[in-house]
């Protein structure tokens, strides 16, 4: 298949490079070291099961899913190199 001036395996190299990425960025946003004891966000307990199940938190359930929500809406992500934007 022609490619132009891209090499033979840009756009493999291109969806590992994006998947590398969010890798990266789930393992620096995991939990470590000891957990709050009461929620940064709302200031409510957080429950004892939570805490020992990630160390490390320090928000209750529902500050937690607020903020995945935020975060969901904005991946940051370039998603063109994905196959189905190349079929199109």
């Amino acid at each position: 298949m022609a490619t132009g001036w891209a090499n033979e395996n840009a756009v493999q190299e291109q969806i590992d490079a994006t998947l590398a990425d969010a890798v990266a960025k789930a393992r620096s946003e995991l939990h470590s070291g000891k957990s709050a004891e009461f929620c940064e966000e709302c200031g409510n307990e957080i429950p004892q099961a939570r805490r020992l199940a990630l160390p490390g938190v320090k928000l209750c359930v529902t500050c937690q899913s607020e903020l995945d929500k935020k975060q969901a809406a904005f991946s940051g992500y370039n998603r063109r190199g994905s196959k189905d934007s190349q079929l199109r």
